[in-house]
């Protein structure tokens, strides 16, 4: 069992999602960093879609009630597991009684958080996800708060070492501007050579106006050879949208399942970590690419981590 001791309105707890229920109009949500969730669990010995803790506003504090291995990876903040240090992507056993205080990152935006056993929750449609656009799965579908207790399934593993076991990886925040990989959408023959120009060769800065839904950008206007009247279709996590307004959206982990605005591109699924990471002020860049290197960049080891293998580190 944990206790939520501090808290805030984007903290939440998240698995990978619902992929399977696109067509009865239920996003897929889930963690908005997949590949740092994936990291964590497997860290502390659990399947790699076992629901943890996606942190986002900070200070953030919780207590364990029995000992516990815990993983904290995504962005590199500063955090205390009792009287030590807790580094970033690293793995440490917790004892009964002890705080976790998690501090606001120095790079990134997200802090994921991964317990042996996972976090016991009711399954909602297949997911213990919680969609906060929607307001069902996870606790009561809305974020954690102060006082909230939330159960953890049986161990699995032990920390082998007293200074734990972790990662190396790499953050958005090593590369200004993120380049983030893209593949043409449907419209984007249908955006004038100036705009594509402009996709292609300018920075664009994340906007305050952003959540887990979209991430909206500024820049330069993208604007169409011609005016279009679309009817409503799918769109994905990472779906790049230009509305009216000439400004980009990205849709994020919790995307609706269809729009209307044109489609200018898509960026790959091996890197929605950077989108996931980003913080409002940051600057992008797109990279287009064919569909060879996005399957190639989909089976490569995760962009956001150096090397696959747990590594020792001494105890901070």
């Amino acid at each position: 069992m944990i206790e939520i001791l501090t808290s805030g309105l984007m903290n939440s707890v998240q698995d990978l999602g619902r992929p399977l229920y696109l067509d009865q109009g239920v996003g897929r949500g889930g963690a908005m960093d997949r590949q740092a969730l994936t990291a964590a669990n497997l860290l502390v010995g659990n399947e790699a879609g076992a629901a943890g803790l996606e942190i986002a506003v900070f200070p953030f504090r919780l207590r364990f009630s029995a000992p516990c291995l815990v993983a904290m990876t995504g962005a590199f903040a500063n955090a205390r597991l009792g009287d030590r240090s807790f580094p970033a992507w690293w793995a440490r056993e917790a004892e009964a009684g002890g705080e976790l205080r998690i501090d606001a990152p120095l790079s990134g935006a997200r802090v994921m958080l991964a317990f042996s056993g996972g976090v016991n929750l009711p399954l909602v449609l297949g997911s213990r996800a919680t969609d906060l656009k929607s307001g069902f799965g996870g606790l009561e579908g809305r974020a954690l708060k102060r006082g909230d207790r939330l159960a953890l399934g049986p161990s699995r593993i032990r920390a082998k070492q007293p200074a734990g076991h972790g990662l190396d990886s790499e953050l958005l925040g090593r590369d200004d501007p993120a380049l983030l990989r893209i593949m043409a959408g449907a419209e984007y023959a249908d955006f004038a050579d100036e705009a594509l120009s402009v996709l292609l060769g300018s920075d664009f800065v994340v906007s305050r106006q952003s959540n887990r839904q979209g991430m909206r950008l500024e820049g330069e206007l993208l604007t169409l050879t011609r005016r279009l009247e679309l009817h409503s279709h799918g769109i994905m996590p990472g779906t790049v949208q230009v509305p009216p307004s000439g400004q980009a959206v990205i849709q994020l982990a919790e995307a609706n399942t269809c729009g209307g605005y044109p489609k200018i591109a898509h960026v790959i699924g091996a890197d929605h970590w950077k989108l996931a990471q980003a913080r409002a002020g940051d600057r992008l860049r797109f990279r287009l690419v064919d569909r060879a290197e996005a399957l190639a960049a989909e089976r490569a080891p995760p962009g956001c981590l150096k090397q696959k293998s747990p590594i020792s580190r001494r105890s901070r």
